[in-house]
């Protein structure tokens, strides 16, 4: 069942002190083409599912079986966060060893967009300064649960 069957969005008036505030990421797609070095084509991507129950171990795998099977990159769901299951730290370690392994196997520079989402901005940083200990090229956080704090600090 689905209560909504299509939607048109017909206008979009963006806050003048938000257009002040902040000019819009750093970046585009032209940082993610240099940083996966992949031009003249579209990206292949998918967000790894099941999104929860899966061991940091196991999301792992399946982050490495679709780098190594020919995608440029993966992403966490947005409720991927930190689970009893699947703590954050231990996900991150587990991802970026998929990244490199399939990244030696292939000769090619892959992705993952590791969820740095957190209950304050503080522990956001520290996940992304984590990730980027790990060497992993990208980040990504979820927009509607951190705000728009979290996005200009991120940014």
């Amino acid at each position: 069942f689905k209560a909504l069957r299509a939607l048109r969005l017909e206008d979009l008036r963006i806050p003048t002190a938000y257009i002040k505030t902040f000019q819009g990421p750093p970046h585009g797609i032209q940082v993610e083409r240099d940083k996966l070095n992949k031009y003249g084509r579209p990206l292949l991507g998918c967000t790894i599912k099941p999104k929860l129950g899966l061991s940091a171990k196991n999301y792992g795998r399946a982050v490495y079986e679709c780098l190594r099977g020919g995608l440029d990159f993966t992403k966490d769901d947005e409720n991927v966060n930190s689970q009893p299951f699947m703590r954050w730290r231990d996900r991150f370690l587990f991802c970026a060893e998929a990244l490199f392994k399939s990244q030696a196997e292939t000769g090619e520079i892959k992705g993952h967009y590791l969820n740095a989402t957190a209950g304050t901005c503080e522990e956001m940083m520290k996940r992304a300064v984590f990730a980027r200990e790990l060497g992993a090229p990208i980040v990504m956080h979820d927009y509607l649960t951190g705000g728009f704090t979290a996005n200009t600090s991120l940014a």
